[in-house]
């Protein structure tokens, strides 16, 4: 394991709740069940209100008021499937990669193509903005990442040391000058866009399907095969804790809005809640289809899970 200190922040903060756990989340009801053109591969919602929800599946993007279940706009200019929808922090652009190995941002109004980004040469299955507003992460079956500029269109980082695809990657809200990637060759990397060079590289037992930085930026949660990891990356990547509840892969991880619970959907139907002060599941909730992807709103009043039958579903909290 390399270690290089990386300067983040404190590690996981702690989480106050109203209702006891089970009851918080027994109040997500009344599930709207939608059928899409493809597997639901990544849904997210917007980080401005009313908090719309973003699903990728198939070669296009939609858009659903998360409050009616009703879709407002699509997106279909891709020229493969589409991958990684996600919105800016503002919730005015929307970027994505495809099949066609390409990344664009969309203005989230107009759906218009605002920027295409060209240099990978595999599919494109990680696309996220840097919290500058003005950089793009990218990851790709060609075994890079790239951060790209948004006005000039260029790569200005190439990083090459991963041996198999790049299927998750994240970034550091309260650190835009590092980004963590997952790869299928069992590694969770951290750049450092400063040195652009890998300044922590950790060692995992399975392909890495997503990774998640928990605030403060000390900890990397890392979905590994059937197990959930907690990297504290303090301690050069040190495991935390090994989660392990699912039967199978875990394909994709979000947080609440206070980082206090992660939530993790599977291939087993399964999404289950850990709380990452004690390292324990706290909930589970069962899907009729493999999971592939979970969503959370900032608000915490909706929940979606998106599955490989095509369906996502969207759940709505009742609020008091």
């Amino acid at each position: 394991m390399d270690y290089k200190p990386v300067g983040a922040g404190k590690n996981v903060r702690g989480v106050r709740r109203a209702l006891p756990e089970a009851g918080f989340w027994k109040r997500f009801q009344s599930p709207v069940l939608v059928k899409e053109y493809g597997m639901v591969t990544w849904l997210e919602f917007s980080p401005v209100k009313p908090h719309d929800l973003l699903v990728t599946a198939s070669m296009r993007l939609q858009v659903y008021n998360s409050r009616t279940s009703q879709l407002k706009k699509s997106v279909t200019r891709f020229g493969g499937q589409a991958r990684s929808g996600s919105y800016r922090s503002d919730g005015k652009l929307i970027v994505a990669g495809d099949d066609s190995n390409v990344v664009q941002v969309f203005d989230g109004s107009s759906r218009s193509i605002l920027r295409t980004f060209k240099g990978h040469t595999d599919p494109v299955h990680v696309a996220r903005f840097l919290p500058n507003k003005v950089n793009v992460l990218s990851g790709s079956d060609d075994k890079t990442v790239r951060i790209w500029d948004i006005p000039s269109q260029a790569a200005v980082g190439v990083f090459e040391e991963h041996t198999d695809y790049v299927r998750s990657g994240c970034v550091f809200g309260g650190n835009p000058n590092l980004v963590a990637s997952g790869s299928y060759d069992h590694t969770v990397r951290i750049w450092d866009l400063r040195a652009n060079e890998c300044v922590t590289r950790i060692e995992v037992d399975d392909p890495v399907e997503s990774v998640l930085a928990l605030p403060g930026g000390g900890v990397v949660a890392a979905a590994a095969g059937p197990n959930v990891h907690l990297l504290d990356l303090l301690m050069g990547g040190r495991r935390l804790t090994t989660m392990g509840n699912h039967e199978k892969t875990v394909t994709s991880l979000c947080l609440d809005s206070s980082g206090g619970r992660l939530v993790a959907g599977s291939l087993d139907h399964h999404v289950k809640v850990y709380n990452v002060q004690t390292f324990k599941m706290t909930y589970n909730m069962s899907y009729p289809a493999p999971v592939l992807s979970v969503a959370l709103s900032a608000d915490d009043t909706r929940l979606a899970v998106g599955m490989a039958s095509g369906v996502f579903s969207l759940r709505r909290r009742a609020v008091t």
